[in-house]
């Protein structure tokens, strides 16, 4: 443990520390930790009295529901708060710096060099307008650990630590060239590039398949024991938690409300909140009971909703030695999606999943085969049809920050579908809003807020809520849940399951998460490199797969036996 504190005037103002007398210490040191936000209602009081030790060379991590005040723990470490953001009380020792009440300067010397971030969102994080290699040289040359000559082939050295397969010519490729995976470990090689003391991970593999998934925990984890490095880990995935970290924080409505050694909290846990959030996780060992579809919602002898038949989607790739060349990304897929039921694609990042949704929802052409909706060619839709197809067929995007427009209120965001089909009036839109939050879980007041004033798992709500205001006959739900806590996670899944035995929609439902496939899907694909390798029930895929391919998902999941951390992820073209 470090020493106390003491407020030196003749310092300036600065915090001064005395000398650390444990071996190895803490890396970070949290005491009394106080934040709170100014908005229009007023001051929202999201962080209250936290304690908290991160130990070198090990991994704790914090968990708890959407808005428990996890990640705007994270962020006060580095001052990174919301500008309406600030620290009321306590103190953030991290070395011989409270870093708390450390100068801007001064805290630039720290963030990057001595504490490395891992934002949970690569595709919001990454430059879109800069290569790979000049993100992580930049880091380098900022802490003035390589000179402008040097720094592109020491960034390219970085890249290899951070476990990118190829690093050189990543170094050389755009964010958008890359799978979620890559791009994940590209802003792991920009934390860890000055080799810092402590790592914050926010949800770092929040939106990752589990193969992926595994191979960046594992990367993390390497760190941890080859350079002493201490991890701060933000997640909402209790697996993960179970198997990675050492040490647990379990957080509800700003506060600790349990912490101590991973294996005994899990095991034993004494608060009631930790016991239901336990209680909510999803597992591949129980599934569901799936309410059964109103008999008035899917008549008799009707033709599926949605058919793909051998559909099949190239891109063209860039001339290699004068020669034309191209990425089957969708090889011939033939799926079947009736009313009321659910069809979940699982696969690796790369494997074709998301093209397979935007060819089912005309946003990209098929390049062969034919895609049928409620019995009609839409194909090559157009026009009208194009515009009535969008009508019954709505999509919850994966990523809820770039999602939403940042200028619209959460009013606007919702009611937007209804005025752009002229969908009553702005009374009625406004009632069906508050409606619609309320069944995700919001309060009404979130019609006021911005996105930027919400929690991801809140946003991922609103969008939820934005995709049902049409009441559509199709939803394709692209990784849906995979920013939302296991309780939220729960109560969407029900919310999911509740409207679809109501109204009979069905769900196109992407995910990696394959305890959460297996608690609402009717049907499963696997995808691998674009076919479909293996179909069925979830009761029998999950107990009795098939394929190799589906053995090794099912292998990936956080508990289960992990191979080499050198796999690596399809490259995406």
């Amino acid at each position: 443990m470090t020493g106390p504190v003491t407020n030196d005037p003749g310092t300036g103002g600065k915090l001064t520390t005395t000398p650390s007398n444990g071996q190895g210490g803490t890396a970070l040191e949290i005491r009394g930790l106080s934040v709170s936000y100014r908005t229009r209602g007023g001051t929202v009081q999201a962080v209250r009295d936290v304690d908290l030790d991160v130990r070198p060379g090990e991994v704790t991590a914090v968990v708890g529901e959407s808005g428990s005040g996890k990640s705007t723990t994270a962020h006060a470490v580095l001052r990174l708060l919301a500008a309406n953001g600030g620290i009321d009380a306590g103190t953030i020792r991290f070395g011989r710096h409270d870093l708390v009440s450390l100068s801007e300067a001064e805290l630039r010397t720290v963030r990057g060099a001595r504490i490395g971030l891992v934002p949970q969102d690569p595709s919001v994080s990454l430059n879109p307008v800069k290569r790979i290699g000049e993100q992580v040289a930049e880091v380098l040359r900022v802490h003035g650990l390589a000179t402008r000559r040097s720094a592109p082939s020491e960034a390219v050295g970085v890249l290899e630590r951070a476990g990118l397969p190829d690093a050189a010519t990543r170094a050389r490729q755009y964010p958008h060239e890359l799978s979620g995976g890559m791009r994940q470990r590209a802003l792991i090689a920009i934390a860890i590039a000055a080799r810092p003391e402590l790592i914050i991970a926010d949800e770092p593999t929040s939106a990752l398949d589990v193969t992926v998934q595994r191979v960046i925990l594992d990367h993390l984890q390497a760190l941890t024991e080859e350079l002493g490095t201490g991890i701060l880990l933000v997640t909402h995935d209790l697996g993960v938690a179970a198997d990675r970290a050492q040490r647990l924080v379990v957080m509800s409505q700003g506060r600790v409300v349990e912490a101590g050694v991973t294996r005994d909290v899990l095991a034993d846990p004494q608060h009631a909140y930790t016991r239901r959030l336990l209680a909510s996780a999803p597992s591949l060992a129980t599934a569901r009971p799936r309410t059964p579809v109103a008999a008035s919602a899917v008549a008799a002898g009707t033709p599926p909703l949605v058919e793909l038949r051998n559909v099949v989607k190239e891109f063209r790739l860039p001339r290699a030695g004068g020669a034309s060349r191209t990425l089957r990304a969708v090889d011939d897929v033939s799926l079947t999606l009736r009313r009321g039921r659910t069809l979940a694609l699982v696969g690796e990042s790369g494997s074709g999943k998301s093209t397979t949704a935007r060819l089912l929802l005309r946003l990209t052409d098929a390049s062969a085969g034919r895609v049928l909706f409620d019995g009609a060619d839409v194909t090559a839709a157009r026009g009208a049809q194009a515009r009535q197809l969008r009508r019954r067929a709505q999509l919850i995007y994966q990523n809820p920050y770039a999602s939403l427009d940042p200028r619209f209120s959460i009013g606007e965001v919702i009611t937007e579908p209804l005025r752009a089909f002229r969908v009553g009036d702005r009374a009625s839109r406004l009632a069906r809003a508050r409606e619609l939050l309320d069944r995700v879980a919001l309060p009404a007041s979130t019609l006021e807020r911005r996105p930027a004033e919400l929690s991801g798992g809140q946003r991922q709500r609103v969008a939820i809520a934005r995709a049902l205001a049409l009441s559509p006959d199709l939803v394709v739900c692209d990784e849906p849940v995979s920013a939302l806590d296991v309780s939220v996670q729960a109560q969407v899944l029900d919310l999911l399951a509740e409207l679809q035995a109501d109204t009979g929609v069905a769900y196109l439902f992407i995910s990696h998460d394959l305890a959460v496939v297996r608690q609402i899907a009717h049907r499963v694909a696997v995808m691998r490199a674009g076919r479909v390798v293996e179909t069925g029930a979830p009761e029998d895929l999950f107990t009795r797969p098939r394929h190799e391919y589906t053995r090794e998902l099912l292998a990936a999941i956080p508990g289960g036996p992990r191979p080499s951390p050198t796999t690596a992820e399809p490259t995406k073209a």
